[in-house]
């Protein structure tokens, strides 16, 4: 398949250190242990990766990460021996992030303000970081369970729906695709950097959001057939 033929090209022979573990995703413990030295040099490496992933998407040739880091090919592959396992170390944060944002707003008791913070938190990370989101749509064989976690992001935003609408907050006619019509706006005017592809996001939200209020009673044409396993993949990798 071409992602692990990618992932093969991008690790280099063996080195006099020996041979590189059994490729397994890395987690947020993966550097406990490590002397001082190796571990100064992991976070160096994920500094650095994050910063390219962030900047050029998670396609960047790891040897530029291991140069922006200051370190050697070897050493980037001694700590991460695929692409995959350095991918989601990298944003193993931003993942978290994503499960707490959505948790919280369940258990707020404004069923609108967790709704609206959902969206408008979601909005702002794709807006900020090209490299994240393509960590989340990607399907790296030993990486991030992705189904899984697409399934229980619209299993919570269904709920997040419902309560709003019972509230009599959110309009009725508004549907779960809807939310995947969101995110593919967003993602179209956060494909520019920096300061303005956030303020293009938020003034998009903004409008979103205004039109979602109950009380606009206008009726809308059909629900699109979306869900959150259409919204655009990276490339395939070569």
């Amino acid at each position: 398949m071409p992602a692990q033929r990618s992932q093969k090209a991008d690790r280099p022979a063996d080195s006099a250190d020996g041979p590189r573990p059994v490729a397994t995703a890395a987690g947020p413990r993966a550097g406990a242990g490590l002397r001082a030295d190796a571990r100064h040099n992991r976070d160096r490496i994920l500094e650095a990766a994050r910063q390219a992933f962030t900047t050029q998407g998670i396609d960047v040739p790891l040897t530029a990460v291991a140069r922006r880091a200051g370190v050697g090919a070897a050493t980037l592959y001694r700590h991460f021996p695929t692409r995959a396992s350095l991918v989601t170390e990298t944003f193993a944060e931003q993942l978290d992030a994503c499960v707490a944002v959505l948790d919280e707003a369940l258990e707020d008791p404004d069923p609108w303000r967790g709704f609206r913070t959902v969206v408008e938190k979601v909005c702002s990370m794709q807006a900020a970081d090209r490299g994240f989101t393509e960590a989340f749509l990607s399907r790296f064989p030993d990486a991030l369970d992705h189904d899984r976690a697409r399934a229980r992001a619209e299993d919570g935003l269904a709920l997040l729906i419902r309560r709003a609408q019972d509230a009599g907050q959110l309009r009725a006619d508004f549907d779960l695709s809807d939310m995947t019509l969101l995110f593919l706006a967003n993602c179209g005017v956060g494909g520019g950097s920096g300061q303005a592809a956030q303020a293009a996001s938020r003034r998009l939200v903004g409008f979103f959001l205004q039109s979602f209020r109950a009380g606009n009673t206008e009726p809308l044409p059909p629900p699109a057939p979306l869900g959150l396993d259409q919204l655009p993949q990276p490339p395939p990798r070569r």
